[in-house]
């Protein structure tokens, strides 16, 4: 075997070991988000992670460093999903955008509460690394809508300002739907993209290059 094989046969096995490892701390988030959602934080220990997961306790130290870096990196991975669901709306018309964004945050929000409820109240004790965490999915889900409806990324500092508002408005109702589930999940979502809709007209009288889209029809 000459240099060349062996340099390729390293490599693989190196991609390998990779893909492995990733799918192994893979499967400990999806383990722990489980664990999570049915058992609060301080009740469980990593002994009871290690036996619900069906590994040592030394492979979830090895991945995730303590309790703490593991809770994050389970709260990190539903942001991640939270974006990409609420994001995935590229190739439709700007009002259909915008009900996909708000349908897929409360798709989300409905299946994966108790992260989500992690997200928007600070996680464990006002945790502030789970505050920088909800910080950054707010900027990216600001991004998203600043995309969708002007097709630009950028925010003069009064649509921020204004879209925060209804981002936390849509927070607040969020939370309250999921604990009462009183309501549809489609009367929640016109009732969001209404208020939406209203902001982005508000947002329009102050910054005319930041036209609102076409009220949709009652």
């Amino acid at each position: 075997m000459n240099k060349s094989q062996q340099r390729g046969r390293t490599a693989s096995r190196t991609r390998q070991g990779t893909e492995r490892s990733q799918a192994r701390r893979a499967e400990l988030i999806a383990t722990g988000k489980e664990l999570f959602a049915d058992t609060s934080y301080d009740a469980l220990s990593m002994d009871d992670i290690a036996r619900q997961a069906g590994v040592a306790k030394g492979l979830i130290y090895y991945y995730f460093t303590n309790k703490r870096g593991y809770y994050l990196a389970i709260i990190e991975d539903a942001v991640a999903e939270l974006v990409a669901r609420a994001g995935s709306t590229h190739d439709l018309p700007p009002a259909e955008r915008l009900r996909h964004t708000v349908d897929g945050y409360l798709r989300y929000a409905q299946h994966h509460q108790a992260a989500y409820r992690a997200i928007v109240t600070g996680g464990v004790g006002f945790d502030a690394e789970v505050l920088a965490i909800r910080a950054r999915v707010r900027t990216r889900l600001l991004t998203s809508i600043a995309r969708g409806v002007w097709d630009r990324e950028d925010l003069p500092p009064l649509a921020r300002t204004a879209l925060t508002g209804w981002l936390s408005s849509v927070e607040g109702v969020t939370l309250d739907w999921i604990e009462e589930q009183e309501l549809p999940r489609e009367t929640v979502v016109s009732l969001l993209v209404r208020g939406l809709g209203d902001t982005l007209r508000l947002i329009e009288e102050y910054e005319r290059d930041c036209p609102a889209p076409p009220r949709p029809p009652l």
